[in-house]
This record gives structure tokens, sequence and C-alpha cells, in this order.
């Protein structure tokens, strides 16, 4: 029988003993290794401590892989807090052996009481490579492809907080990581409801905090390294950003993609025209078939604006990257298309300006800016300015491969989009963009707050389920397997 060595965090709250007993009286756990204090000393049979400040520690981890003797590692994260299944362990394990996977995990129930919702994770692939990926709270390893991992890529960095992401980006690399579609533990909520409306916003926006700047900067050299090691690192070498192939009828063009925003829409449009400017410019609005009244508001802007430009695409089965490329192809687009929410707005007079200033000043394929999230009264709300300050000239184009998002507003070169084109989807279509571009191009970067994203309740975004979150993720993970292929055809030439 293959036996597990089981490593988890000691925990003072009163479910740990609890949780710990099902571990111990399992015949498939030969060991349980719990990380604590200088001070602590296990009583539980099978327990050994262990002195750890944190099992994300890679100086931790590279002392646990030396110690241990079994097959497999399973790693709990929160032990406190979650109600294993019978024979989830053994689940575990078979499927680990079965299919041969360098590492495992499964969904899960989350919940307390008789409040119980299911929590499906999202499968794994190259492109997964974001520290947030969620493995939810058990993880087991083969101990085999883990030696086999360290020793074709090295020891675990002695990281503090990246040291489990490290680890399980090497085992990744040549070893199958394997999701059970199946709920074999449940999580238990601390205060026993669970609201599945609950804004994903403060988790989502984690990796900007000034107060994680250093677990970010881990994180970033592990996610570098691992694009090194499978060969997708691009050192800072950029194309020269092509000439204009003609003329354009103005300098910029705020493209404006819009459905059903009869409430925000003039707003937005007017932000747009308060625009103070050495240059022409006008507003591209691509109305996908508004049926709210939209419509009639833009058609009487058009009207009284003639730098107002209204466009219904003839195709009814269009996307915000179809709408942008209505705009970008139309005969209306200046040499740069400038990005505006339909019910956003920018934050002055001068954030035209000061975009397309940064385009001349440098050899830029694409400018982004920094946001302030603020409510419908234009309130701030947290966490704030959003600047995505961790992006770098030297490293951002590989740092972009590991984080969600990369700042707005975005403007781009019109030549260099009509050549690629946007990807006909709702979400994901300008991350994909800019990872495209910046394959090959520089990309400008402005980290003053130059405009105002509001969340309301009719934002798309506004509020997640777990499965449009899931699909969400999985959209981008799926981007960014392309881009890693891309990137590793490049460097293999």
């Amino acid at each position: 029988m293959n036996k597990s060595t089981v490593v988890l965090p000691f925990s003072s709250q009163p479910g740990f003993d609890k949780a710990l007993q099902p571990l111990i009286q399992s015949p498939f756990i030969e060991k349980v290794i719990v990380l604590g204090d200088s001070a602590f000393k296990p009583s539980w049979p099978k327990c050994e401590g262990m002195r750890a400040t944190s099992i994300n520690s890679g100086k931790v981890l590279n002392k646990i892989v030396k110690k241990i003797k079994t097959d497999y590692l399973l790693i709990i994260t929160h032990v406190e807090e979650i109600q294993i299944t019978e024979g989830s362990l053994e689940y575990f394990i078979d499927t680990a052996e079965s299919t041969a996977a360098g590492m495992v995990y499964s969904d899960y129930l989350e919940g307390k009481d008789k409040e119980i919702i299911k929590h499906p994770l999202n499968d794994y692939q190259p492109g997964s490579i974001r520290d947030g990926f969620d493995f939810g709270d058990l993880i087991l390893f083969s101990v085999p492809a883990v030696n086999d991992a360290l020793r074709k890529y090295g020891a675990i960095p002695e990281v503090e907080y990246a040291g489990l992401y490290a680890l399980r980006l090497k085992v990744s690399i040549d070893h199958k990581i394997v999701h059970i579609r199946d709920f074999l533990y449940t999580r238990l909520a601390t205060d026993g409801k669970i609201d599945e409306k609950e804004p994903l916003r403060e988790k989502l926006f984690d990796y900007v905090h000034p107060l994680n700047q250093t677990v970010q900067k881990e994180m970033e050299k592990v996610a570098t390294q691992h694009l090194k090691n499978i060969g997708a690192y691009l050192g800072p070498k950029f194309n020269k950003v092509p000439a204009p192939e003609h003329k354009f009828p103005v300098e910029a063009s705020v493209v404006i993609p819009v459905l059903n925003r009869a409430r925000t829409i003039s707003n937005a449009i007017q932000s747009a025209l308060s625009q103070e400017t050495d240059f022409h410019f006008n507003v591209i609005v691509v109305d996908n078939h508004s049926t709210n009244g939209t419509t009639a508001i833009l058609a009487d802007m058009a009207k009284r604006y003639p730098t107002v430009k209204h466009i219904i695409p003839a195709r009814v089965d269009l996307s915000i990257g179809g709408c942008w490329n209505e705009a970008v192809f139309s005969e209306f687009c200046g040499r740069y298309a400038v990005q505006l929410d339909s019910d956003d707005l920018y934050s002055s007079t001068e954030t035209l300006q000061k975009i397309i200033n940064v385009f001349r000043k440098g050899d830029f394929a694409m400018v982004i800016g920094s946001y302030t999230l603020v409510n419908e009264r234009l309130e701030e709300i947290p966490p704030g300015l959003i600047d995505h300050r961790e992006w770098t000239d030297k490293n951002g184009r590989n740092n972009a491969l590991r984080i969600n998002g990369l700042g707005a507003p975005r403007a781009f070169e019109t030549d260099l989009l009509r050549k690629i084109g946007f990807l006909n989807v709702g979400y994901g279509e300008d991350y994909a963009m800019a990872l495209r571009l910046s394959r090959q191009y520089q990309i400008g970067r402005i980290y003053e707050s130059i405009y105002l994203c509001r969340r309301w309740g009719g934002n798309t975004d506004a509020f997640l389920s777990i499965e449009q979150s899931n699909r969400n993720d999985a959209f981008k993970d799926e981007i960014r397997t392309l881009e890693i292929r891309a990137r590793q055809e490049m460097t293999a030439k």
C-alpha cells in the first residue's frame, strides 16, 4: 500500500483536533508533520512537530522533501476549516497512481450547518502559471515527481512566500497536474454563511496592494525562472514599431463599445468630448444592437457632435472584442485607438493628451494607464488606485503572464491592431492583445490615475458567481497557454 506524509500548519482553533483525527486514523497516512513554533510538541500519534513560519516557505519545503520517505506528500493549508469525506484520501492516492500524476487536487464543498454550495475548480494547463490559481486546501504531490523536478530544475528557492508556488511550477514542467472533478471535502465558512454574490474585488486586486509588494517580488522571481526553465522567457529587447502605412483622419480615436448602457453612456461620451488636446480626435461608439434606449441617445449625440461616430454593426454575433474590431477597421479610426468603457470616465480633461504624449516620447505599440475604483457617486472605493507598479520595462512582459490584468485605460497603435485583430470575446480580449503586442513590442505605462472605473449593480463584473469567475480565469489561462507556446517557438528559433 502506497502511503502519504501529511504536512499542515498547527492551529489553536477548536476545530483543529477534530479535523486531525481522520488523518491519524487513515491507513494511507504514515506520518503527520505539524508546523508550529519552536515550543510546539504534538502529542497525537503519528504526529511530529517542525518549526516553521509557513507552508509557503521555500526553506521549510526543501527540509520537508528531504525528510519524508513515503511515495506521496499531502499538503493541507487550513486543516481546522475542513472536513474530509470518508475515502477521499484513498481517492487522491488512487488517482495519482492511475494517472502517473505529479500533483492532484479536487473540487470541494463550501459552507456550514445546512447551507452548502459546490465549489468547482478549473483544470490546470500550461498557462495556469498565475500564483492565485485555486487548488483548494488539499494538494497531493508525488514524491518521486518532486525529486525529479528538483533534480532537473534546482531546489525550491528559499523564499518566504512563494515556495509552494515554485514547487508546483517545477513539478508541472514534466509531470501532469490532475484535477479530480468530485467534491472530496468541505471547507467550513468562519461565520457559517456563504454568499455566492460576494464581490471578489478585494481578492482580485491583492497583487497590487502596497503591503503585498514583498510577496509579489518573490512571485515574479519564481515565475520568471519558470519561464526560463520552459524556454518562454523574453529578454528586454524589442522590435521597432513600424511607421504608419497611410494617413489617418485624426490623431486619436476614443473607442467605446456599448450594449444597453442608457444610464451611463452620455456621461462617458461627454467625458471623451471634454478632452483638451493639441491634436484632432474623434469618439467612435460601437452600439452592439442595444434595446433599452441607448441607440436613441447615441443617434441624438451623433447629430449634435460631429466628432461622435455612431456605428451599429451589420453582424449580430459580436462581443466586446468584435466591437473593437468594428471601430478599428472603420474609416473613422485615428492613428491611436484609446479605450473608454461605456460606464467609465476619464478622470480629467488631460487624460487623452497624457496618453498620446507617452506614444510621442517612446517607441511603444501600446500605452496603459492607471485607474481609480469608484462607485456610482464617483466616490473612491477599496482598493482605490490600481496602478500596476509591478510592471517593469525589463521584465513586464514576462510578469504579465503571472497576473490577471495590466491596467486601464489601454491605448494602441491602430496599424498593429489591424494586423492582429481582437478576439471576438466579452472578457480578456484586451489582456490577450496586450500579451500579443508585448511579445514583440514595448509597452508604455502611466502610473498616475487618469481613469475612473465605476462599480455599480449593472456592471458585468461587479458580482461574479463561482462558475463565471472560473470561466473567466480558465479563458485567461488558455490565452497564457497559447502565448507561452508562441514565445517558446520564438526562443527556439
